[in-house]
Parts: C-alpha cells; sequence; structure tokens
C-alpha cells in the first residue's frame, strides 16, 4: 500500500509527485486545495518517500499502486493532478481506469518517449558515501560537485532523512532507480485515449512539453487543453506556485 498524507474534506483529489520527490513537495498546494472543498490525497510512489522499497519499477505498476490505493480507500471517482513522473503514471491510471477519473491535470510531462536526462543527478547521488556518515552539509558538498543548481539540490536534499542517530540516508530508492533508470522515459501506449476534461500545465522555460507536441497530446486526450506558466523551468508549480494553483483550481472549479 501506498503511504499518504490526507487532509480536508470533500472530493478526492489525488497528487503525485515527480521522479526523486516525494509527497511532501506538495503539502503547500496540498493544503490549500483542502481549504477548497478537496480531500487532498498526497502519496508516495513507490520506491520514494515512505512507501513501499520494491525491485518491480515501472510505469504500468505504479499506475496499478493507485488504483489499489483507491480500492482500499474505498475511493470510486477522483481528480489526480501528477508532476513528471507523476504525471505520466496519472495520465496511464486514467487512461486504463476512466471511469474512475472525474479530471486530469498533468504537469509538464507529456505522452511521448522521453531519452535518458537524469544522468548527473545520479552520479551525484551515487557519490554520496553514507557508510562514513556524512553530516547533511557534507552530503551537499558532494552533490553541489555534481548538481551546480542550488534548487535542484534542496529539492534532492529533502528525502535526505536520519535513518538512525548519526546515520543520514535517502529515502528514495537509488539502487532499483540505478538499474530501471529506462522506465522514467516509457512513452504512453499509443492505443490508449483519455477523453474526459485534461490540462497540460508547461513551464515556459522547460522543454518538457514543446509547441511541437501538442498533436500528438491531442490524439491521446483529445479534450485537452495546455496552459503555460511563462519564465519557470520544469519544478513549475515550486517556482510559481500561486500562477499554478490558480490553473489548477480553475480547471477543477468548472463544470465540464
Amino acid at each position: 500500500m501506498l503511504y499518504s498524507k490526507i487532509e480536508g474534506q470533500g472530493e478526492p483529489l489525488l497528487i503525485l509527485h515527480g521522479f526523486l520527490g516525494m509527497s511532501d513537495n506538495w503539502k503547500t498546494i496540498g493544503t490549500q486545495f483542502a481549504s477548497e472543498g478537496f480531500q487532498v490525497h498526497l502519496l508516495d510512489l513507490r520506491n520514494h518517500g515512505r512507501s513501499l522499497q520494491s525491485e518491480e519499477f515501472s510505469y504500468e505498476i505504479m499506475a496499478q499502486d493507485v488504483f489499489d490505493y483507491c480500492k482500499a480507500n474505498s475511493l470510486e471517482e477522483v481528480n489526480v493532478i501528477g508532476h513528471s513522473m507523476g504525471g505520466k503514471t496519472a495520465m496511464l491510471f486514467a487512461a486504463s481506469y476512466p471511469d474512475m477519473v472525474k479530471k486530469l491535470i498533468v504537469a509538464d510531462i507529456g505522452p511521448k518517449f522521453y531519452p535518458q536526462h537524469h544522468q548527473p543527478i545520479l552520479a551525484g547521488l551515487n557519490a554520496v558515501d553514507f557508510s562514513i556518515k556524512p553530516s547533511r552539509s557534507e552530503v551537499e558538498a558532494v552533490l553541489t560537485q555534481y548538481i551546480p543548481d542550488f534548487g535542484t539540490r534542496q529539492f534532492l536534499m529533502k528525502s535526505l532523512y536520519w535513518q538512525e542517530p548519526g546515520q543520514l540516508a535517502f529515502r528514495f530508492n537509488l539502487s532499483v532507480f540505478n538499474k530501471k533508470m529506462d522506465e522514467i522515459g516509457v512513452p504512453l501506449p499509443e492505443e490508449l485515449v483519455f477523453s474526459k476534461p485534461t490540462l497540460f500545465i508547461r513551464g515556459g522555460n522547460s522543454n518538457y512539453i514543446l509547441d511541437s507536441d501538442f498533436e500528438s497530446i491531442k490524439l491521446q486526450f483529445p479534450v485537452a487543453t495546455i496552459e503555460t506558466i511563462p519564465g519557470v523551468g520544469h519544478w513549475l508549480h515550486a517556482e510559481n506556485p500561486k500562477m499554478f494553483h490558480q490553473l489548477a483550481s480553475s480547471f477543477l472549479e468548472t463544470n465540464q
């Protein structure tokens, strides 16, 4: 069973984080939606956060995890927000179980194939030697050698925790990611179509959803709307949470 944080009462809203993230990344936005009449479920996906650690890792198994979570929590119809890896999981879940999804919001990822591009990040994470019991600042110093972007490092540092007194560790399952990295870029099967209200939100400075992708997105999500948040990159919900929330909230409130 997936670990979750549930807040609020009302229409169920599931939020799925991206690769190397966890539910805490969405705490602020989740609380906003909870105050607006949603029962917000912030999930830790498989091999992330406090959820199960497993050698199995694919979009199919993660979509099945979300289905099992809904069944276990008696959620018959949900809204779903997914970012990056969580967005592709949300797409597959919605297209596989359309009767269970009312509205879908996908943050900065398309259904297409993506080539591997996380190698510098994985190199930095693998360079951390936890056997010498480094401090938080020493872990960050190692990451800095591989990952110059401060925001990316801070995002990764959020998954650092005290496994026991004096012993830090990452919450995500790095050893499995090293073996299964190709799974992150796998496309949504072309035959899958989700014909209910869908909103894609992309970062204006991100290259994850290009103008040239619009046509292929509309083939699998025929009623999709595509919005752009200017001046932000892939972590659009963290860089401009106000505009992200406005777009998502407006979409969820519209009677479609």
